[in-house]
């Protein structure tokens, strides 16, 4: 796909987001690499309602903006995106949600989210079979990007499902294909959405 067909897809599920009640106010912030393996993320305070391919902004590694877009800030959690690409070079796409359940599961717990015997488990790259545990990071609220940038790192191989928590704030999710990524996303807050509901 080209530049403006990934953009367009990108848009296509933002909107189905937002109309799932997963991005409130102007909350939420999705990325993607283009073939060049340019970072474009989407830029700070929009209507996840409303966004157009024109919110997005470029990006350097380091998540400043750049270009044309040099002077259009980006979202404010856009080091957590770089972070991501950098420590999983083959992700291309990052959705950032703040669906209810993984919120409200998130305040349940402390370090991790551990699901067993689930078939949508499967969502999961690389997980086979509903029989196992799946374990999902959870990390403090904060901030300080740089926490986040030393936490992720340090917990790298915890992020084997492609997702975590943030407490009391929402989800990540990344995939080399925006299919893998929604997958990803999708089948942690069902999970969270099932475990939160039979906790109850």
């Amino acid at each position: 796909m080209n530049l403006s067909q990934l953009k367009d897809e990108m848009v296509e599920v933002i909107k189905a987001y937002n109309h799932k009640g997963w991005s409130p106010a102007t909350s939420t912030n999705y990325s993607f690499k283009d073939h060049s393996g340019q970072i474009w993320v989407t830029r700070s305070g929009i209507d996840k309602a409303l966004v157009t391919a024109n919110d997005f902004i470029k990006v350097s590694p380091d998540g400043e903006s750049e270009g044309e877009h040099r002077n259009i800030a980006p979202s404010a959690e856009t080091s957590i995106h770089c972070v991501i690409y950098a420590l999983f070079p083959e992700a291309n796409f990052i959705l950032h949600s703040h669906g209810p359940y993984p919120v409200l599961m998130s305040s349940k717990l402390s370090h991790e989210f551990i699901v067993d015997g689930y078939e949508i488990q499967k969502g999961f790259s690389g997980v086979k079979s509903h029989e196992g545990k799946c374990i999902v990071p959870i990390f403090p609220n904060n901030q300080e990007m740089s926490f986040f940038r030393q936490e992720l790192t340090y917990r790298k191989m915890q992020l084997n499902l492609s997702c975590f928590l943030i407490k009391k704030h929402g989800t990540y999710a990344w995939g080399k294909s925006l299919f893998e990524a929604k997958r990803h996303l999708e089948t942690l807050d069902y999970l969270c959405q099932c475990e939160f509901l039979n906790s109850k």
